[in-house]
């Protein structure tokens, strides 16, 4: 049996059975975790804040990147206070600990700066319960694993329906951050294994029905 992990084979080691699973089904509902982004108005506010400047891809629209700018500020939401209550329960050290702080203030910022672009337009923080998960090195490690995974193949997913360079930029630069995360927790759960930090040439996109769907069936959201 192969030490990697995929998206859809985390075990949640006596915290979650599956993390991720059920990713195929995309016609799941989307309500337990992007309540009302669909529904946002007023996009001329949105329009506002970006640069006059800013030039504009073929296809989508103003009004769709909102709904992807708080799709992923869901999900950085999510990230941010997953590494912050490791930080406050895991008395994490070494290694294991400055992989934690650092990357909860990464997601922090992403948190700040996406609710900055996106002002009165931006979606409240859901509640969490995170089952254990950051309580013990292991768990807390293989989680963040399947978090960054999902991260990084949720933003290549909607990178080609954005439709505004100032938009796709900052979402281009939290990508590869987020793929340096994966990367890392990868060299720290598999030290002196032979899974790679980077295992593939290529990285597969995820859907947002998909992303949602699978976020869902982690439990991870309560409201």
């Amino acid at each position: 049996m192969s030490d990697e992990l995929s998206v859809v084979e985390f075990d949640g080691d006596e915290a979650v059975a599956e993390a991720i699973a059920g990713i195929e089904d995309s016609k799941r509902t989307r309500s337990g975790l992007f309540r009302g982004a669909g529904a946002l108005a007023g996009v001329g506010a949105f329009a506002a804040l970006l640069p006059r400047s800013a030039s504009a891809r073929s296809g989508g629209s103003k009004a769709n990147d909102v709904k992807i700018l708080n799709y992923a500020l869901t999900l950085e939401y999510l990230e941010a206070a997953f590494y912050a209550e490791a930080l406050r329960v895991g008395g994490y050290t070494g290694a294991v600990g400055r992989f934690a702080s650092v990357v909860a203030s990464h997601e922090a910022t992403h948190v700040a700066t996406l609710k900055g672009v996106l002002g009165s337009k931006a979606v409240k923080s859901p509640s969490f319960d995170f089952k254990g998960t950051t309580r013990k090195w292991s768990t807390f490690l293989r989680t963040a694993k399947v978090l960054e995974d999902t991260g990084v193949a949720a933003y290549q997913g909607q990178a080609p329906l954005i439709h505004q360079n100032a938009v796709l930029g900052p979402a281009g630069a939290i990508l590869a951050v987020e793929a340096r995360h994966a990367a890392w927790v990868r060299d720290l759960l598999y030290a002196g294994k032979s899974v790679k930090p980077a295992p593939e040439a290529f990285s597969t996109p995820m859907s947002m029905s998909q992303v949602l769907s699978a976020v869902k069936q982690t439990g991870f959201i309560k409201s």
